[in-house]
C-alpha cells in the first residue's frame, strides 16, 4: 500500500505547494493590502500595497499610483517587499527541487537517495516560503489593529482594515507549509522499492542454489 500512497502523496504536497506559491506571488502584487472607506465619500475605496496606492471610484474605476520611494514607505511594509519576495524566490526553488525527487519521474530512478534529499531539501524550503509569506501579513495586520484602535486618533480620521491580500497571504502560507509537510511525511515513511525487492529475492535464490551444491555428496 505504501507503494501506491506515497507517490500520491508526493503530487498532492507539490500541487499543494504550486498552489500556495501562486498565491504568494499574487499576495506581493495585489494592492489590497489595507483597504480604507471614507464616510463623507461611499464612492471611493483606498486600497494600499506593497507598491502602489488605488482609488476605487464607481464611476471611474481603479486608479493606482506607485510608490516614490522605497525608503518612504513604513516600516512594515518595507520588510514585508523582502520577506515576499524572499518567499517567493524560496518557493521556486522548492519546487524546482522536489519535482526531480518525484518517484513518478524517471530520471535517476537508481539514486534514490539523492532524491530522498532532494524532496527534503525541497520540503524544507517550502516550510521557509510558508514561514516567509505568513510573516509580512500577519505584520501588517497586526500594524493595522494597532493604528485602527489608537486612542490618540480622533474619531473623525478614516481608519485603515485588513485587505483582502492579507487573506490570501494566509492562505498562501498556509498551503506552502501543508506541501511542504506532506513531502517531508513521505520521506518518513518506510518503504520498500521494486528494485530492493528484485534485488533481495535474486540474492536469496543465489544463497539457496549455493547451499543446494553444497549438500549435495
Amino acid at each position: 500500500m505504501a507503494l501506491v500512497y506515497q507517490p500520491v502523496m508526493q503530487l498532492s504536497g507539490m500541487l499543494v505547494s504550486l498552489l500556495g506559491w501562486v498565491l504568494s506571488c499574487l499576495t506581493t502584487y495585489l494592492p489590497q493590502w489595507k483597504n480604507l472607506n471614507l464616510e463623507l465619500n461611499e464612492l471611493e475605496i483606498w486600497t494600499m500595497g506593497l507598491w502602489q496606492a488605488c482609488v476605487v471610484q464607481e464611476e471611474g474605476g481603479m486608479q493606482c499610483k506607485d510608490f516614490d520611494s522605497f525608503l518612504a514607505l513604513p516600516p512594515e511594509l518595507r520588510i514585508s517587499r523582502i520577506l515576499m519576495f524572499f518567499s517567493n524566490g524560496s518557493g521556486l526553488l522548492g519546487l524546482l527541487l522536489s519535482g526531480f525527487g518525484l518517484d513518478c519521474l524517471k530520471i535517476g530512478e537508481r539514486q534514490q537517495e539523492q532524491k530522498k534529499r532532494l524532496l527534503l531539501f525541497g520540503g524544507m524550503l517550502f516550510w521557509i516560503s510558508g514561514i516567509t509569506a505568513i510573516v509580512p501579513v500577519s505584520w501588517v495586520a497586526h500594524a493595522t489593529v494597532q493604528e485602527f484602535w489608537d486612542e490618540n486618533i480622533p474619531d473623525i480620521v478614516p481608519r485603515w482594515d485588513f485587505g483582502e491580500a492579507l487573506f490570501v497571504g494566509w492562505l498562501a502560507g498556509f498551503c506552502l507549509i501543508l506541501g511542504g509537510f506532506l513531502l517531508n511525511c513521505t520521506i518518513c515513511s518506510t518503504e520498500v522499492h521494486p528494485s530492493s525487492v528484485h534485488y533481495a529475492v535474486a540474492e536469496q535464490q543465489d544463497q539457496c542454489q549455493c547451499l543446494e551444491t553444497e549438500t549435495r555428496p
